[in-house]
């Protein structure tokens, strides 16, 4: 039996498919703007030991899993513009994300993921989207103003069912855009207009010149082309739960006049780095390309999965060591030339809501061909090679720190803070201090 817990209900539930020859799941990727950050790999490794552990119940055929990637997004305008300034903005939109995805797949790739059955970008369902602002719009769930279409929120009454906030908690966590064509505060865009230096199709429901979707119509209408107006599971990080899923359940009720989206919905918790909130500015913004030039994939997926997904997670240097000891030590008892099967107490502790403390604690218990069996099952392979260790290249940083200082005397901050992302990217970790910057490596 396969329990799940719920956000729309606040409950651990016994999953049970509308189909169970087609269990459909669908979670929120990323926006391919830079490298993908370590926080972005939480949700890739959860839903897919969640994808692994369907497949193992109900066969490989029978188990659709989309992950999106979202290829629409002002960072990304604004690094096509900087990147390809001779280039018009659709076409180097297109190189910076031609780029970002690739890599975005190379990383990921080392994490011991399998591949989603579809991989939709926003961009190739603009139509899709269009069709579903328009039939919004005719139903009274969504209006035209001033170039912009926009979701009627007071027309939705269960509107903040899947995140149980107030209006008032609602309007504090959206951070809603005071405009003055707007009917309510909460109403939410649909549709923007494009001005020369931003991407652009024609525009739906009448309105003159391009346009591009709102960031929530996108998931609602990929999410509907691949997996049907009602579908068994909606996963993301609990970031998303609002506005971006609840703005989902309310496009997608009221367009297909459901009396839901996804009968599960679950969130991943939030991650820290080192006890602190990620950021740039704190000089703790780890990526996944990063992270693999000092550690194998596997260690970073096993030191992922030692938190309990719903949980909030604190990313460690020291976590990631015990995580490669103990993949060390399971290697050296397992037999890994074996078929990888999901069986007894790990199965049943994965099937008790991916409870992958419980399902580390019993793989401690086995060894041999039962060790290796689920090791595979869950996704490793048993290799803990690094083919990305780099060598450091100190007179390489030393020149980058020079550049950054006097970009910083000459408060060109925007160049020294590039430079400090090329640093961070190399594990490199400024100290400014009244003796100027030293450095050492993550």
């Amino acid at each position: 039996m396969l329990n799940l817990y719920n956000t729309l209900t606040r409950s651990k539930q016994e999953f049970t498919p509308i189909d169970a020859a087609d269990v459909r799941m669908y979670a929120c990727g990323p926006t391919v703007y830079d490298y993908a950050h370590i926080g972005n790999a939480r949700p890739i490794i959860v839903f897919d030991v969640l994808f692994r552990l369907l497949r193992h119940v109900y066969g490989p055929d029978h188990v659709t899993y989309v992950r999106n990637i979202t290829d629409v997004d002002d960072k990304i305008n604004a690094r096509a513009a900087k990147e390809f300034p001779d280039l018009p903005l659709n076409e180097a939109i297109g190189e910076v994300t031609a780029d970002t995805t690739r890599q975005f797949h190379e990383d990921i790739s080392k994490l011991g993921v399998l591949e989603p059955t579809f991989e939709p970008r926003a961009t190739e369902f603009i139509e899709q989207m269009k069709e579903m602002i328009e039939v919004l719009v005719e139903q009274g769930n969504a209006y035209a103003a001033e170039g912009h279409v926009l979701f009627d929120v007071a027309s939705m009454p269960e509107y903040g069912k899947l995140s149980g906030r107030s209006l008032d908690e609602m309007i504090a966590g959206a951070r809603v855009e005071v405009a003055p064509y707007k009917k309510s505060p909460m109403d939410f865009v649909l549709w923007k207009p494009s001005s020369g230096g931003e991407p652009g199709w024609p525009s739906p429901c009448g309105l003159e010149g391009s346009g591009r979707p709102g960031w929530h119509i996108e998931c609602s209408a990929m999410a509907k082309a691949q997996l049907g107006e009602v579908f068994d599971i909606h996963g993301g990080g609990i970031d998303l739960t609002f506005p971006h899923h609840e703005n989902e359940v309310a496009q997608s009720r009221c367009a297909h006049h459901t009396d839901t989206m996804a009968n599960v919905w679950m969130h991943n918790g939030f991650l820290q780095v080192e006890g602190a909130k990620m950021s740039k500015s704190e000089g703790n913004f780890l990526t996944i390309h990063g992270l693999l030039d000092l550690w194998p994939g596997e260690v970073l997926r096993l030191t992922m999965l030692r938190t309990q997904y719903r949980q909030p997670i604190d990313w460690t240097d020291a976590g990631c060591a015990e995580s490669w000891d103990t993949l060390k030590t399971w290697y050296g008892r397992a037999d890994m030339n074996v078929d990888a099967r999901l069986d007894g107490a790990v199965l049943d502790a994965l099937s008790d809501d991916l409870n992958t403390p419980k399902v580390i604690a019993e793989l401690h218990q086995l060894e041999g061909a039962a060790l290796g069996a689920n090791l595979k099952a869950l996704g490793f392979s048993g290799d803990l090679t690094n083919p990305r260790a780099v060598d450091v290249d100190e007179a390489a940083i030393n020149a980058l720190i020079e550049d950054r200082n006097a970009a910083r005397a000459a408060k060109d901050f925007a160049e020294s803070d590039r430079i400090r992302d090329v640093l961070v990217e190399m594990n490199i970790v400024l100290k400014d201090g009244p003796e100027g910057t030293t450095w050492e490596v993550k």
